[in-house]
């Protein structure tokens, strides 16, 4: 039987959501970089088994970007459109997660703080999928903008003067359309990633303590228990993250009814079959590493920033 836990500081719902937006926004100004290289190597090769490649691997893609780019390079996609992407995605996931495991605690007949496996998934899938669904336009724009290289290209090529130049330019050109494109995808990709995540931390967090191997609070117990979630989202979510991508970034056409629909992929379900069929199955794990250097630090940030955001606002609210 599942042992219940203590209550965590009672904070509100838009409280809790502001507190993971700005954990969020700290932790990918760290680790922006990585995921740059990620998309890069995802789009490498695309549906292409043999084809040459421009990068040989994570390191290669940040060398190379910090030589031919600058920093200003390795920081594309970094600016308002991602923070706004980060305070929808991980506001909601970390914002109404607790919220929501408590309700569904309550719907089985459970203590609203006992950790149930079943729960903790659902409460998982549903902050993820409503944080991608409302921030599906700024993560298709950072996507688009990392993914652009004036030297070394990869992929389809979208050359946009910032992330509101961007979102201009999708708006006249596919209308309000163009900002739902890939939600599918988004919301795959985040709903696996995110069923994992918090219950992980969670669990290995409460385990830990439970066996007194490490404090509940230490900081050690943050860092190994944020390392296993990181762990267990980047094997999770590599394949639809790779699809996200591809999605977000391939190239348009128009249909006879003036429609725009994407060239290369229908849905992520699609991209994932052609990619197997082309690449096989490595074509799903493109770029895992730079996912996985990209992943254990932010997961440790965000969730290690959240923890301490919210202990610090609370013992000032209290």
């Amino acid at each position: 039987m599942a042992q219940a836990t203590p209550p965590k500081p009672k904070l509100s719902t838009p409280e809790s959501f502001v507190c993971g937006a700005v954990a969020s926004c700290m932790a990918v100004t760290c680790t922006n970089p990585m995921e740059l290289c990620k998309t890069r190597l995802q789009l490498q090769g695309e549906l292409a088994k043999d084809a040459p490649r421009v990068y040989r691997n994570v390191g290669d893609v940040f060398v190379k970007t910090w030589r031919n780019e600058g920093l200003r390079g390795l920081q594309r996609g970094l600016g308002p459109e991602q923070y706004i992407y980060q305070t929808f995605l991980n506001g909601c996931r970390l914002g109404f997660y607790e919220p929501v495991r408590q309700q569904l605690n309550r719907l089985v007949g459970r203590d609203p703080h006992s950790t149930s496996a079943l729960t903790s998934v659902a409460a998982g899938v549903v902050s993820g999928a409503c944080g991608a669904a409302s921030g599906n336009p700024f993560y298709l724009v950072k996507a688009r903008m990392q993914a652009y290289s004036p030297i070394l290209p990869v992929g389809t090529q979208h050359n946009y003067k910032n992330g509101f130049d961007a979102l201009r330019t999708i708006f006249r050109a596919e209308g309000v359309r163009g900002f739902v494109r890939g939600v599918d995808a988004a919301i795959l990709r985040t709903c696996m990633g995110s069923s994992v995540q918090l219950p992980t931390y969670i669990a290995a967090k409460n385990y830990f303590a439970s066996q007194g191997w490490l404090p509940a609070d230490s900081v050690a117990n943050f860092l190994v228990s944020s390392s296993i979630s990181g762990a267990c989202v980047c094997l999770m979510m590599q394949p639809p993250d790779t699809a996200l991508t591809r999605v977000y970034n391939q190239p348009l056409k128009t249909l006879p009814d003036g429609r725009k629909v994407g060239a290369l992929y229908k849905n992520p379900i699609d991209c994932l079959w052609k990619t197997l069929k082309a690449e096989g199955p490595g074509g799903w794990y493109k770029g895992t590493t730079a996912q996985f250097l990209r992943i254990a630090p932010h997961t440790i940030l965000c969730l290690v920033l959240n923890d301490v955001i919210v202990g610090w606002y609370s013992s000032i609210k209290g």
